[in-house]
């Protein structure tokens, strides 16, 4: 009997993960950049812990074959990479990428360290010394890996395939990367990637769009309507921990009297 109460448990565990993830993704709603998570579970790791009605053997008993796990297990999270909407800005330096492809942004840790990240949200602005950088002070790469550089007092255009003109003299081109599996990113923070090992580049085909900004691909009455059904499981699985505390309780403290 006691097995049940660890199959609710880990059921409400599980519900209790899923909610971490949708909540985030409900903080992230107007993030831009921001490609919404899920989560995955699995079921318990032995599938069928007892062969029924297997003719292999002489047996008429049905045979153990493993050890009873039962309950839920938490998988991995996944990442959602659909594009989102476009919102109109109309600020140059704003960019969306409209297919698949990122930004490449030099990034620096509190530690000084320098590595090369990837993201979706283009919203870019020029520091005091004329170099495009992301909102958090990130420097953003051209085609060549270098930081890009254009004169503040002079008005730009983006062009499509992420060219820089300033009175119609190309100064910089902005680099995009792909990957050929996504699986190969691993999340840093809420809107930059890093590759991990096996990851491979291929060159990008998405469209930069001079002002707009990518939107967070998170459907809100989506993510509400799961969150009611989250809230529910797990209110579920603890009534049938409750309910096992009460037959626990009599087990424990009427039956013994008999």
């Amino acid at each position: 009997m006691l097995k049940g109460l660890y199959t609710a448990y880990t059921g409400m565990l599980n519900e209790q993960h899923r909610l971490d993830t949708l909540t985030n993704n409900l903080a992230n709603a107007s993030t831009v950049g921001f490609k919404k998570e899920g989560a995955t579970s699995e079921s318990f790791r032995d599938v069928l812990t007892v062969k029924i009605k297997d003719t292999s053997t002489n047996s008429y008993m049905n045979e153990r074959i493993g050890r009873a796990n039962p309950g839920v297990k938490i998988g991995e999270n996944y990442t959602n990479y659909t594009q989102g909407s476009f919102r109109i800005t109309d600020n140059t330096y704003d960019l969306a990428l409209a297919g698949e492809g990122f930004f490449a942004i030099e990034f620096t840790n509190k530690a000084g360290e320098t590595s090369t990240m990837y993201t979706r949200g283009g919203q870019f602005t020029l520091n005091r010394d004329g170099y495009l950088v992301t909102e958090d002070g990130d420097y953003v790469l051209d085609t060549q890996s270098r930081r890009i550089r254009v004169d503040t007092l002079q008005d730009a255009k983006i062009a499509d395939d992420g060219t820089i003109t300033q009175n119609d003299v190309a100064v910089a081109r902005i680099g995009l990367v792909d990957f050929e599996d996504y699986d190969y990113l691993e999340k840093y923070g809420e809107t930059y990637y890093r590759p991990v090992e096996g990851a491979r580049t291929t060159p990008a085909t998405a469209l930069i769009k001079s002002g707009y900004l990518e939107m967070s691909n998170v459907q809100v009455v989506s993510e509400m309507v799961n969150l009611i059904a989250i809230t529910r499981a797990y209110e579920s699985n603890q009534k049938i921990i409750q309910t096992y505390d009460s037959s626990l309780e009599i087990a424990a403290t009427q039956l013994g009297r008999v």
